[in-house]
């Protein structure tokens, strides 16, 4: 992997990664765009005490563009783009228009490919393989700024899901603080420590989840899995073998491995809603809405989870849909939204069953 730094036209740091070492990126943008002002700012809630962003610039942001207007496809003649380059591997850029920035963190964009019709599932290991390089080292850069407690990166897609760009990309956020879904993960991995003398939450869940009906894949360092109490229609938890707190710590047998695990599983999520099980409804549908979310360790000391330390955090990644069958979505309502109560209209056996069903050759 060759990783090349250079600054957009308004400050924004923008870095390429290359498959080829030799590749040259030189390219000026050419835009004359003035320095981004953002009002984010982040506001903790008395009652819940969590935490809110405040980002009210962020409603002037690019909004279902024409394909021939994306701004994450790459610089061509006279059209210019948020890459300067007429072609790239992958890269990552500041967010132009961020939910956290300054002393609130910081949001950066990550485009897969340069193939705007493309989509993640249709990468090659190898172009897959240089995504998770490209989390890896953001991940690591990231942990080094003062104001960042927590690297999230993730992929929304889909229309469904509130994605305003079609170009097949991701996001990272970096929070100056640990997020509430991590900080409930914590306080149940401190709560079954103490109460089973000394023993890991995620690796027993692990180890159930393999002898059970949920399971979806296992290979020789990665178990994938639709979880006991699942949140979603179809939702899967893919954890390495091997614990690990972050992807930094991620062995490179299971780096070697994960392009072709995560591949197999989003060519699944594609297939759920056509053919045997789906339903003739399902021909022809919009390719599956999903969200995928790596779930790392914050950094930094974990005082307030007493017993706890970084390593006995799991490293896993959540992918998920709102589908609920053809033509049908999960919505948010009262008691999810309201309560944060969620009702799965799908059995979890039954989601691990389709899953199988629909493994490719």
């Amino acid at each position: 992997m060759k990783k090349t730094s250079t600054r957009l036209a308004d400050g924004r740091e923008l870095i390429y990664y290359d498959l080829r070492d030799d590749t040259v990126r030189d390219a000026v943008d050419r835009r004359p765009l003035e320095r981004t002002v953002t009002t984010s700012q982040v506001r903790r809630d008395p009652l819940l005490g969590d935490e809110v962003a405040i980002a009210s610039h962020r409603q002037g942001r690019i909004y279902h563009p024409p394909a021939d207007e994306c701004p994450l496809c790459p610089t061509e003649g006279d059209r210019l783009s948020e890459i300067p380059d007429s072609s790239y591997d992958v890269v990552v850029f500041e967010n132009r228009f961020p939910s956290l920035a300054g002393d609130s963190g910081r949001c950066e964009v990550v485009c897969f490919t340069s193939d705007h019709n493309s989509s993640f599932a249709d990468l090659t290991e190898a172009q897959t393989r240089l995504v998770l390089d490209a989390w890896t080292d953001r991940t690591s850069e990231l942990s080094h700024l003062p104001a960042v407690q927590q690297v999230f990166c993730f992929e929304n897609r889909g229309a469904e899901i509130g994605v305003t760009l079609g170009h097949p990309h991701g996001q990272i956020y970096a929070y100056p603080f640990t997020t509430p879904r991590t900080a409930l993960m914590l306080r149940s991995v401190a709560a079954h420590k103490e109460a089973t003398g000394g023993e890991n939450l995620f690796d027993s869940i692990v180890e159930k989840e393999l002898a059970g009906e949920r399971l979806v894949l296992a290979t020789d360092h990665w178990v994938a899995f639709v979880p006991y109490a699942a949140h979603w229609p179809y939702e899967v938890h893919l954890y390495p073998r091997h614990r690990v707190p972050d992807l930094l710590a991620l062995g490179e047998e299971a780096r070697t491995e994960f392009p072709k695990v995560y591949l197999e599983l989003l060519r699944r999520f594609d297939r759920i809603f056509d053919g045997p099980g789906g339903g003739k409804e399902g021909a022809g549908e919009p390719p599956t809405p999903y969200i995928a979310a790596w779930h790392q360790a914050p950094f930094g000391t974990l005082e307030e989870f007493e017993g706890v330390n970084r390593d006995d955090f799991g490293l896993h990644l959540e992918l998920f849909t709102i589908r609920r069958t053809s033509g049908k979505l999960k919505f948010l309502a009262g008691s999810e939204s309201g309560m944060s109560v969620f009702i799965n209209d799908i059995q979890p056996e039954s989601a691990a069953q389709r899953l199988r069903e629909v493994a490719s050759s």
